[in-house]
């Protein structure tokens, strides 16, 4: 009953701004469309924030260890195996989380993150690529249901600016 009240007292708030109700999904077009990760997708227990693209939240202070710090240490000067980028498809599809991406005809990768992005009008994603591929630029391949579908590799975040 006060969960009732408090919604509608929110939208009765709200309602000269046009506030609507929203969900997960509109969470997380959003947050894809400014680049964020998001915990079970871009980030898990195997991946290093170097690898994510999150190496400016690592801080190497001396004397102040961590679980991994010599591995990622190692990381940031060396650099990774693999690296997270954005992508945006330039045939028509929308790709999804685990699906493949190929490039030169070898899998060098996996979608963690993809939907239709409601900005740029046309299927967008972030995944882990072999370094080699992971230039912005790079044209690439989404195998979407059996069909490779041409994608180019981008610089994130895909909306520069908030609304």
């Amino acid at each position: 009953d006060a969960a009732d009240r408090i919604w509608n007292a929110i939208f009765e708030a709200g309602a000269a701004f046009g506030i609507k109700p929203v969900g997960l999904g509109a969470r997380d077009t959003l947050r894809l469309e400014m680049g964020f990760c998001l915990y079970g997708h871009e980030l898990n227990d195997t991946t290093s924030p170097i690898e994510a693209g999150l190496g400016w939240i690592t801080k190497f202070t001396e004397g102040k260890e961590f679980i991994n710090r010599s591995m990622i240490e190692k990381q940031k000067n060396e650099g990774t195996a693999r690296k997270l980028i954005g992508f945006e498809m330039i045939e028509r599809g929308i790709p999804r989380q685990d699906y493949d991406i190929y490039a030169a005809g070898e899998k060098v990768g996996t979608v963690t993150s993809g939907t239709m992005s409601p900005i740029r009008k046309t299927g967008i994603g972030m995944g882990y690529l072999k370094t080699a591929y992971a230039q912005p630029g790079t044209e690439i391949e989404i195998d979407i249901r059996g069909r490779r579908l041409k994608a180019v590799v981008v610089k994130l975040p895909f909306r520069k600016t908030l609304p």
